[in-house]
């Protein structure tokens, strides 16, 4: 092997940061190229950056802020020796090892390399809409759906993550209206099925959210039909689903990835078409999208690197 550092880890999310704590305890050594701050894909810390309350997250009883959940998985991994770079990869090449990494005109080289870019959800691109994530607005039912019980909501999507959203957040609100933009749904015909009859699901066809309304939170939004009029809708809660943005541009044509962009990975494993290089987290996940969960597929990924590694010497 070369004299490039041990591993790289390129993002800094609960998969990323979980990878760092394990890779530096086990004496790797691994820099971390967390993102930028100022980039709505790639910023440091990940979506949970953009997260007020966790409640789900196991050992925080009385739950835990986003963005200090974050920072103390960034300490933990600080404490054993990780090292951070709080800037955007800009190219790589993984033709030949060891691996390079760019950032801007900046060469980083390791032997291993762990990608943990994570995924965005897709917004509606609304004036206010990012102030009031966390504030009414969320990308999560199964994140968020506990503050709105009693409360009624609404879900925008026809796909099948709307419909599930919209499914479960019923457990919790009093009404759930799924703003659909066109006059069917695009769901498969058993999520329809479910949407159509449940009680407690109204949907609203043929319009789309044009507007949010409120102060600190959110109190209603404005539908615009496609006929041109508009609806008040006095909802405290407007679940976003129209789908996930995997953040793998700079990967293109460099890892093996499916049509939608999500990063491939063997089954059972973290291992990417090329040889030391890994993939965890939501960049490779599009099933389960949970803090929990990317935090174990990045450990799993330290320790499949650190094996692989061993077995390179």
């Amino acid at each position: 092997m070369s004299n490039a550092r041990n591993t790289i880890i390129i993002g800094s999310g609960p998969a990323g940061l979980t990878a760092a704590i394990y890779a530096a305890r086990a004496s790797l050594a691994p820099l971390v190229i967390e993102g930028e701050p100022s980039s709505t894909s790639d910023q440091p810390g990940g979506q949970l950056m953009l997260t007020t309350e966790v409640e789900n997250f196991p050992g925080w009883p009385e739950g835990i802020q986003g963005p200090e959940l974050m920072m103390k998985f960034k300490e933990q991994a600080a404490r054993f020796g990780a090292e951070f770079i709080t800037e955007k990869v800009t190219k790589v090449d993984f033709s030949q090892r060891p691996f390079t990494v760019w950032v801007r005109e900046q060469e980083y080289k390791a032997d291993s390399v762990i990608v943990a870019t994570g995924a965005q959800s897709l917004m509606l691109d609304l004036p206010r809409e990012s102030e009031l994530i966390g504030h009414g607005v969320s990308t999560c039912a199964t994140c968020d759906g506990f503050f709105f019980r009693g409360h009624e909501i609404a879900v925008v999507g026809g796909g099948d993550s709307a419909i599930e959203e919209a499914t479960f957040l019923t457990k919790f609100a009093s009404k759930v209206h799924l703003i659909v933009r066109r006059d069917a749904l695009r769901a498969s015909r058993i999520m329809q099925q479910r949407a159509l009859e449940n009680p407690k699901i109204e949907i609203v066809w043929n319009s789309q959210v044009t507007a949010l309304h409120g102060d600190s939170s959110l109190s209603g939004v404005t539908l615009t039909k496609t006929d041109g009029s508009t609806q008040e809708l006095p909802v405290t809660g407007l679940f976003i689903a129209i789908g996930h943005k995997p953040n793998t541009g700079v990967f293109t044509g460099v890892l093996e990835m499916e049509d939608s962009g999500y990063l491939m990975t063997r089954a059972g494993s973290t291992y990417t078409n090329v040889e030391g290089i890994f993939a965890c987290g939501d960049v490779q996940d599009h099933t389960y999208r949970q803090a929990i969960t990317a935090a174990g597929s990045g450990c799993m990924a330290a320790i499949d690197c650190e094996r692989w590694l061993e077995n390179q010497h």
